[in-house]
């Protein structure tokens, strides 16, 4: 990707990940803390995700966890119809972008733009936070 939106969990501010976006030249911006409505079509995923699979399944062990994860973004993906989308899967909605020559990854008619902007060239928490290691 060329840019990662997050918020400013653990996850997202670690030496490992910031070194690693930083390494493949990947950009980096934070939303504003508490305010998780400026990634609010991610935070919908994130929220369905846990509770139609994360707070129901019991995991074995990382390869079941990953299959489990596999198999929920497949339905999700393939079969599940999105009202958001005129009620077609993400897959169907992303062949007719094709198709008509808009690719789903630069059509920004099926989701809101995010709020938050992007900080300006050279300006990013990721360094700040990379050099404190």
């Amino acid at each position: 990707p060329g840019m990662i939106v997050s918020d400013n969990g653990t996850e997202f501010t670690s030496t490992a990940i910031l070194a690693w976006a930083e390494d493949h030249r990947v950009a980096w911006h934070y939303i504003a803390p508490g305010k998780p409505t400026q990634n609010g079509f991610v935070e919908s995923f994130n929220g369905r995700m846990r509770d139609e699979l994360l707070n129901e399944t019991l995991f074995f062990g990382l390869d079941h966890a990953r299959q489990k994860l596999a198999a929920w973004a497949e339905d999700y993906n393939t079969r599940r119809p999105h009202s958001s989308i005129g009620y077609q899967t993400p897959a169907a909605y992303a062949a007719y972008l094709n198709a008509t020559g808009r690719p789903a990854a630069q059509c920004g008619s099926s989701t809101a733009r995010p709020v938050a902007t992007t900080a300006p060239s050279g300006v990013t928490n990721a360094e700040t936070l990379v050099r404190a290691g």
